[in-house]
Parts: structure tokens; C-alpha cells; sequence
């Protein structure tokens, strides 16, 4: 007869007679250890294979010396690294760009990888909410690689199955912080595939100077500064509308007369014309003889000059009609840029209704209507508010400089821009920091990117408008032989 003990139910049995009880306990099954030496040697041989596919590089050149050492002795395992190093520093000093093209930021990148974003990889996921422990398992984006930049680091995650990329762009401030970074910003590879930046330092905290006259005649794009990557950065005035938003000293002034620079050439060979409004009678009226004739800071004078300029435009645009769709800079058509500073003051602060009214309506169909006939519009203001620039959407591509609120910035690039990466609220106030930087965001991406306008000096107007009053600017036509 058996019966359960109480308590151990399920592992003990009692079997009882009438003079003796026995009992069965069923044996404790133990894992034979030549199992658990090969469940390690397995994890072993899979993590070397692992290591040797992530970093063949490395793996070889910590490798060859050992293996030599072992066969031959310490001295022919110094040789090779004695050589190795030697090379090395011979290609640093002679081609550095190709050395860190090829190995120095290779290198950085592998250390920044191991040392930094593996390491911290499952804490900052989980802690930011990227990342989720279900039932004693971590569900983590996966780390897909990082390449280095003289500035930055690239980071490409596969983001986990349901995730969105607002719930990254979210989190931008738990990323920068989480690895070290001063910001972070966040862009689409392609489905399901981020690539987050990380600054490591700012190359954009220097001032830069005016950038040299150009020596073609081109109406752009026009080089302005310079890009975070470092490239220099050309602003496309040509065919399209530019709106450009920052607050009292923010530097919208090194942006208008950057692109007046860039063009003085084409305006010297008569493909192009610059238009100036001037209200505030401080930042263009310094330069106005470079604008002749077509220079108005008075409000009823700015009116009529735009009425000008819409009454070209129309008569261009009659004789387009049906024979062409794009406009090409001519002696006869040539492109008109209408600059336009502190846009506001014509606008939503005019106290004559007629002359708001008449403002208005002429900037809309300039930037309505002017693209395809060699119009280009150029408005500066600081206030984005839809009720101060009610045509705002109207300018395909905008410039954020400093601004006061961090809502301000998706007034200004659109939707979603401060989520990735464009903290235009974050720009020091500092004018030797921060004046001239901005964030851009283009017709054809909405990717905001990291600019810096280069700084022209009221010497450096001086000089501009003295090279156009003697007509001795050294011009070559754009496509010339």
C-alpha cells in the first residue's frame, strides 16, 4: 500500500506494510561534467569566431607576433610590431588624412565601440525606455556598427520590431547624456534602421571669416561658411525661397550678406540683381550702393519696390508661357534676389493697413509664383510666429539661428525638426559662441543640418561696394572655356 507524505508530494513516496515502511526518493539527476566542459568550449570557440569576424584587423596584428613568439622567440615577435609601428607613424606624418581615413578613425571607432556604447548599450536602453526586460530577458535594439568622423560619432541601430522613430527622437537627451555626448541627433537609413550622431566636439566654435569673392559668375548655389562635417556650405538662392528666423544678434545679417557676396560677381556680369528691403535702415543701408537703385527702407517705398518686382515677374512670366517651364540667367532675364530684412516690421507691425495689405499680397506671389521664372525671395525676421508670418510655408527652405523657445524651432524647419537633433533654443548667446550658427532644413530632406555662416565685417561691405562703384571685379562667366 502507498500513500503521500505531506509536503513532499511530488517527490517522495511511502510504500507501508504491516511491519515495515520504505521509502523512495527518486535520484537527484547531476549534469556529468565532460557536458558542462563542452557547453564552455563551445561558447568559447563561437565567441572567438565572433571576435575574429567583428575585428580581423586587430585580431591579425595582436596574432602574428604571439604566434611568432611562441615558434621563435621574443626577438622576431618585437620585429614585425617594431616595423608595424615605425610604418605607421611614417604614413601619419606624410598622408594624415588617408591615415585617418583608413586607420585613425577605424581605430576610434573600434575603442569608442568596446569602451563606450557596448558597455553602457543595455543600461542607457533600458533606463531611456528603448529597450524592455520581459521575463527575465532583455529585449534591446541591436548595435548594428559605429564609424567615426573628425567630430562625431555614427551610430546605426536596428531598431526593435514595433518601435517608431519618435520614440528615439523622443529620447534624444537620455542618448547624449547616456554616452557622453553634448546632443544627439537622429536620422532614417532606411525601415527600421536609425543612424544616431553624437558630437564629440564642436567644430563650428570657431568664427569664420568672409568667404572669398568667387571668381565665376554663378547664381549658386553661393557658399556661405561651413558645415559641421567641415565641407563648405553652398546655399542654393536660385530657384527656390529662404526663410531665415533668430533672435536680436543671432546672426541672420552674416547669412544676407553671404549670399550677396556670393553673387556680387553675377551682378557685375548683369545675370543677376539684388533687391533690398531695409526697414530697420541698419543692416543693408550699409552696403546700398552695391544695390543701386533697387534699395528701399521706407515702408511705401518697400511697397512699390515689391510691386516692381511682381509687375517683372508677370511680364516674365507672359512670355514663358507655353515655350519654357525653368528660367535660365540671361543679360535680358536675369535672377532677381529680393532681400528682405526683419520681414515683420513691413507686415504683422505696420500700422498702415494699406500698405500691410499691399506688403503682403506681393511677397505671396513672389514666393507663390516666382521660382520658375528666376525670383527668389530671402526674408529675415525673429519672430516665427504664424501670426507675425502668416507665409511662412510659402519658403521651401528655412533657417533656424538662435531662438528664444524651443517651440519656435518647429515653426520655423517644420514638424518634428527639434525631435531631430535641430536645438537652434541651444545656441549660446555668446556672439564670439554662437552668432552665425544655425540649423538648416531643405526643399529636398527633413534632416536638419549643423551650419555656421562666415562672419562679413563692415570692412569687408566697404570693400564690396567699392569693387562695384570701380567695376574692377576679376569675372569669369560660369561655363566658360
Amino acid at each position: 500500500m502507498f500513500k503521500k507524505l505531506p509536503g513532499d508530494e511530488a517527490r517522495t513516496l511511502v510504500t507501508t506494510t504491516p511491519d515495515t515502511a520504505v521509502v523512495f526518493r527518486p535520484a537527484v539527476v547531476r549534469t556529468p561534467a565532460i557536458f558542462t566542459i563542452t557547453i564552455f568550449l563551445w561558447r568559447l570557440l563561437v565567441g572567438v569566431i565572433r571576435l575574429v569576424w567583428r575585428h580581423p584587423v586587430i585580431v591579425t596584428v595582436l596574432a602574428v607576433p604571439a604566434v611568432l613568439g611562441l615558434w621563435y622567440g621574443w626577438e622576431f615577435a618585437v620585429a614585425p610590431l617594431a616595423v608595424l609601428v615605425l610604418n605607421t607613424a611614417l604614413w601619419a606624418l606624410l598622408d594624415r588624412a588617408s591615415f585617418l581615413r583608413w586607420v585613425g578613425w577605424r581605430l576610434l571607432a573600434w575603442w569608442r565601440l568596446v569602451w563606450i556604447y557596448r558597455r553602457h548599450w543595455q543600461p542607457v536602453m533600458i533606463i531611456s525606455g528603448l529597450g524592455r526586460h520581459l521575463q527575465g530577458r532583455d529585449y534591446l535594439p541591436h548595435l548594428v556598427r559605429i564609424r567615426c568622423t573628425s567630430w562625431a560619432d555614427v551610430v546605426t541601430v536596428k531598431m526593435i520590431s514595433g518601435q517608431s522613430v519618435k520614440d528615439w527622437s523622443d529620447r534624444i537627451d537620455h542618448l547624449a547624456h547616456g554616452f557622453g555626448s553634448s546632443s544627439c541627433r537622429v536620422a532614417v537609413v532606411r525601415a527600421g534602421r536609425l543612424q544616431l550622431t553624437f558630437p564629440r566636439h564642436d567644430p563650428l566654435a570657431i568664427p569664420l571669416p568672409a568667404v572669398p569673392l568667387p571668381a565665376v559668375a554663378s547664381v549658386g548655389p553661393v557658399e556661405i561658411g561651413k558645415r559641421e562635417d567641415g565641407r563648405p556650405y553652398l546655399l542654393k538662392v536660385h530657384g527656390t525661397h529662404v526663410l531665415i528666423a533668430g533672435a536680436t544678434g543671432a546672426g541672420k545679417g552674416s547669412f544676407l550678406w553671404s549670399a550677396i557676396r556670393g553673387l556680387l560677381p553675377a551682378v557685375q556680369a548683369g545675370i543677376a540683381e539684388v533687391w533690398a528691403l531695409d526697414p530697420k535702415r541698419m543692416e543693408l543701408s550699409y552696403g546700398r550702393e552695391i544695390f543701386e537703385d533697387r534699395y528701399a527702407a521706407d515702408p511705401a517705398a518697400c511697397a512699390d519696390l515689391l510691386e516692381a518686382a511682381v509687375k517683372i515677374m508677370q511680364e516674365r512670366a507672359d512670355r514663358y508661357a507655353g515655350l519654357q517651364r525653368s528660367h535660365t540667367p540671361t543679360l535680358n532675364d536675369p535672377f532677381v534676389l529680393v532681400l528682405v530684412d526683419e520681414v515683420a516690421f513691413l507686415t504683422a507691425y505696420q500700422s498702415d493697413k494699406g500698405l500691410k495689405l499691399r506688403i503682403s499680397a506681393a511677397l505671396a506671389t513672389l514666393t507663390t509664383q516666382g521660382r520658375a521664372v528666376g525670383f527668389g525671395v530671402m526674408a529675415a525676421l525673429q519672430d516665427p510666429r504664424k501670426e507675425v508670418m502668416n507665409i511662412r510655408n510659402l519658403f521651401p527652405d528655412k533657417i533656424a539661428l538662435r531662438l528664444d523657445e524651443s517651440e519656435q524651432v518647429d515653426m520655423v524647419l517644420g514638424d518634428g525638426a527639434r525631435d531631430r537633433g535641430a536645438l537652434a533654443d541651444h545656441i549660446s548667446p555668446i556672439p564670439e559662441q554662437g552668432a552665425g550658427i544655425a540649423y538648416v532644413r531643405l526643399e529636398t530632406s527633413p534632416d536638419p543640418i549643423r551650419v555656421r555662416a562666415a562672419y562679413v565685417s563692415d570692412a569687408d561691405i566697404t570693400d564690396m561696394a567699392a569693387l562695384v562703384a570701380s567695376d574692377t571685379l576679376p569675372i569669369e562667366m560660369e561655363g566658360a572655356a
